[in-house]
């Protein structure tokens, strides 16, 4: 699963003002009016550019490729739990075939037995593993999640989004995307 990233759109990438990236997974960029935008409230410092401008009468500017946010934005300590947050967490596959169509997802301990929609008890599911364990326990359908459910930190959830790169990066990003993975000799 990608998300399309236009080249053609001129994106900038967003960093925090420690110069990692806001999010993974939405890769954080904004469209290049409000980096601009952004640029002129002296909201952000500019980092790297395009060699694409833009003109006015009166005023010429290279288009950001990369920005950093001039004040520091605390990231949540616990991520949200939310359908799309559980589906990172278990990488967009099934956890009991493994496929990535259809993503629902399955109360493990069913709510008919008790079970309650928290991070410990829910998994991403395929549509047909889903319907084929219904409301039964893993043990009476013979289905056990690959990883038992936990809930996710803020850096399982980054670590995760950096297996879903977008279709598009630019070269001016890469020295921030994966800047704490091991380098390549």
């Amino acid at each position: 699963m990608t998300i399309a990233v236009s080249p053609q759109a001129l994106p900038a990438l967003v960093l925090n003002a420690d110069y990692r990236p806001l999010s993974y997974y939405p890769l954080s960029l904004w469209s290049w009016q409000d980096a601009i935008k952004a640029v002129f409230l002296d909201r952000v410092n500019i980092i790297a550019e395009y060699e694409h401008s833009v003109s006015s009468p009166s005023f010429s500017m290279r288009l950001p490729s990369v920005v950093s946010l001039k004040t520091y934005v605390q990231p949540t300590r616990h991520p949200a739990f939310t359908r799309f947050n559980v589906f990172l967490r278990d990488r967009f596959e099934c956890q009991y075939c493994g496929s990535r169509d259809e993503l629902t997802f399955d109360h493990v301990i069913p709510r008919a037995h008790g079970g309650q929609t928290t991070w410990e008890n829910v998994v991403a599911a395929c549509s047909p593993c889903n319907l084929r364990k219904g409301s039964k326990l893993p043990k009476q359908a013979g289905m056990f999640p690959h990883q038992k459910p936990y809930p996710p930190t803020v850096q399982d959830l980054h670590n995760n989004g950096r297996l879903f790169p977008p279709n598009y990066l630019h070269e001016s990003w890469m020295d921030y995307l994966y800047w704490d993975t091991e380098l390549q000799p």
